[in-house]
């Protein structure tokens, strides 16, 4: 068996100790360890080693090096199950000791993928525009469980879905004045959907938001698209042209009557 003849604290790291031993051969570095292993073993000059007890202190090292490393990250904030498994698997970590690690975070309560869905929907909730299919997703991709995130999701109820899409229309009805109010809402309800809301809400806030659009404006917006289609249809005479401006009219959204009023409006100016 190997003696220990000497442990020295690391320079770097107050809190690891290098030890070293003699194997028959004189002295030589054998391993570091953390502090915590360090008296766990009651690691101390003169004490004798075998190879089973060598094994376990690396064993108990590494999960303690894992441990370390897990509390750090979660240290920047909460962290799903799944999230530390990743992270410590990028840092080359065997499994059984991930293991441990998780084992040990959630007896401490560290790790809670339920109290981390809740957390998640209401900061979601309150910081960005996204709706329930996307905070699903997203949750999904945290290794929470199904019957959580469902239940998590309930900080997300329909009535304050209704009010934060009714927010996003208005918003985006006063930016795209210069569109028909047709390609306006179709746009507007292709947008909901990516942010993750439901067709419900979405038919249910777009019904309830006034949309800041009247005749006048109309009319300004045919005219600013017009114009566009005019410039590229320039070099066309009669039946042609008419033809392509009501057809390019028509593709952005404008009523056939808004059509005629605009092409009146040109052929006279």
């Amino acid at each position: 068996m190997a003696i220990i003849t000497k442990i020295t604290t690391q320079q770097k790291n107050q809190d690891r100790f290098n030890v070293f031993m003699d194997h028959g051969k004189g002295e030589e570095f054998a391993f570091s360890v953390d502090s915590d292993v360090l008296i766990k073993f009651q690691l101390k000059k003169g004490m004798e080693l075998d190879d089973f007890s060598f094994l376990e202190i690396q064993y108990q090292d590494d999960i303690r090096k894992a441990y370390n490393l897990a509390v750090n990250y979660l240290a920047r904030r909460m962290r799903s199950e799944k999230e530390i498994k990743d992270y410590l698997v990028k840092k080359e970590m065997d499994e059984p000791i991930i293991e441990e690690v998780i084992h040990k975070l959630i007896a401490q309560k560290y790790i809670n993928d339920e109290e981390y869905a809740f957390a998640y929907v209401r900061t979601q909730a309150n910081t960005t525009d996204k709706g329930p299919a996307v905070i699903k997703m997203e949750l999904k991709e945290k290794g929470i469980d199904e019957k959580i995130l469902l239940h998590a999701l309930e900080e997300l109820p329909l009535e304050q879905q209704i009010e934060k899409v009714a927010k996003i229309c208005e918003k985006f009805f006063q930016k795209h004045t210069k569109e028909s109010i047709k390609v306006q809402k179709q746009k507007l309800e292709n947008v909901l959907l990516r942010k993750g809301y439901s067709f419900e809400v979405i038919t249910i806030a777009m019904n309830e938001t006034e949309v800041p659009k009247e005749a006048d404006e109309e009319m300004d917006a045919i005219r600013f698209q017009g114009e566009k289609a005019h410039r590229r249809l320039s070099q066309l005479n009669g039946y042609e042209y008419q033809q392509k401006m009501k057809q390019a009219l028509y593709r952005k959204g404008f009523s056939i009557d808004l059509i005629e009023r605009f092409l009146t409006e040109i052929e006279n100016s």
